[in-house]
């Protein structure tokens, strides 16, 4: 396997970031415009993206139910 060329002034977080893909390229930007309060907020956006998931198929719907 080819190796890719190291980044010059590049962070280790930034590293690890741009490891995950679309999520790591996601907050890469995040973390480069120290834009840290928006990250919460994309979690919560994504548990309740997950919880409706979970909702719309036939059994999980009634475990959902249950918490609300």
């Amino acid at each position: 396997m080819a190796e890719t060329p190291k980044r010059k002034n590049s962070s280790a977080m930034q590293d690890v970031f741009l490891r995950m893909g679309v999520l790591g390229e996601l907050l890469s930007f995040l973390w480069k415009r120290k834009l840290y309060w928006l990250i919460p907020m994309m979690i919560v956006l994504f548990l309740f993206a997950v919880i409706i998931i979970i909702g719309s198929t036939g059994p999980g719907g009634a475990f959902i139910y249950t918490l609300f």
